[in-house]
């Protein structure tokens, strides 16, 4: 194995002190631009590779960004992702980016290791199974900014960014009444993750201010992936009298169950009225496109993103330690899906 090239080896061949060597790769101007132009170029052809961890060690630094998702195949995850890297890349940070799969003990290990990389700040949309915050508490003990986006902790000393689910789901459920819909089945992940009883809460206020009476059954759980549209559509079709509306709380999951209506003969949306959520590329692509919420992802993360490397940057601004929510403005696209005559 070849010796690894130090500052010390390019320093004798230019006969340069290491100090005028260490300054150059750092772009000191105290280092004339010959000179710097010279040490880069032998840099460049003796294969020399900086030491960044050491030099983060030494900075109390590390310019990386941590950020643990649900699902990295997710619309929704990618379009917020966008909006984080623009920010962090426009600022000079590094993005980390991990995924839970769902799992709690998945999340528990990602946070682990992004405690141990010495990531300077946390960006976290929980796992379907997460029910504590304790593996995140080396973060807060450090001082380490945490914040949590779309699914996010009750936690006092923690922010989090999300929409008003609750009113999105009753601005949709109410759509669906005003097209004559009476029997809305409604189809979410589970209660444990915010986003999702926050739904639920909003579907059922729209019942109550419509004199609509609650019904269980019409409330079906599932993993909301494509390959699900086909049980969820099973069951419908089991109800006796058949619901005459739909609303999903995600768009994939939306246009599988629309496929799925429409092979078994059912019209959208005479028959049933459909309402996804998230604006995913798909409710636009599928036939009838889909009336769905539009959850603003992209500017989700750019809103994160900056608030938490304002907080780096100004270690005085106690934003994070005082808001424990910030809200972002939804809207619900009506289309073809959910509109009748």
């Amino acid at each position: 194995m070849e010796k690894e090239i130090t500052i010390y080896d390019i320093a004798k061949e230019l006969g340069v002190s290491p100090t005028t060597v260490s300054r150059a790769l750092n772009n000191h101007p105290a280092v004339n631009e010959k000179t710097k132009k010279k040490i880069f170029s032998a840099a460049l052809e003796s294969g020399y590779q900086s030491n960044v961890f050491a030099a983060n060690l030494r900075n109390k630094k590390t310019n990386n960004i941590g950020v643990i998702v649900p699902r990295l195949n997710s619309s929704f995850q990618s379009s917020v992702l966008a909006g984080m890297e623009k920010v962090a890349n426009e600022a000079g940070y590094n993005l980390i980016i991990s995924q839970s799969l769902e799992s709690y003990h998945k999340e528990v290990a990602n946070a682990l290791t992004m405690f141990n990389s010495r990531v300077d700040g946390l960006l976290v949309s929980l796992a379907g199974d997460t029910e504590n915050i304790d593996h995140f508490m080396p973060f807060l003990k450090k001082g380490t900014p945490l914040m949590f986006y779309d699914r996010i902790a009750e936690h006092s000393n923690t922010t989090g960014i999300t929409i008003d689910n609750i009113q999105a789901a009753q601005n949709a459920t109410n759509h669906l009444i005003e097209q004559g819909c009476k029997r809305i089945v409604h189809v979410l992940r589970t209660t444990k993750i915010n986003v999702y009883a926050d739904r639920l809460k909003g579907y059922k206020y729209a019942l109550l201010e419509n004199d609509i009476p609650f019904n269980p059954s019409l409330v079906l759980y599932a993993d909301l992936v494509e390959d699900v549209g086909e049980e969820i559509v099973n069951k419908i079709l089991k109800m006796d009298p058949l619901p005459d509306g739909l609303f999903v709380s995600n768009d994939s999951c939306a246009a599988s169950c629309i496929k799925h209506l429409k092979l078994a003969g059912i019209r959208i949306p005479e028959d049933i009225a459909v309402v996804g959520f998230n604006n995913e590329f798909i409710s636009r692509l599928v036939e009838p496109n889909i009336t769905t919420v539009n959850y603003p992802g992209y500017e989700m993360g750019e809103l994160a993103m900056k608030n938490l490397i304002n907080h780096l940057e100004n270690p005085g601004d106690r934003m994070l330690q005082n808001t424990n929510k910030i809200t972002l403005r939804s809207e619900l696209i009506v289309r073809a899906s959910s509109k009748r005559k």
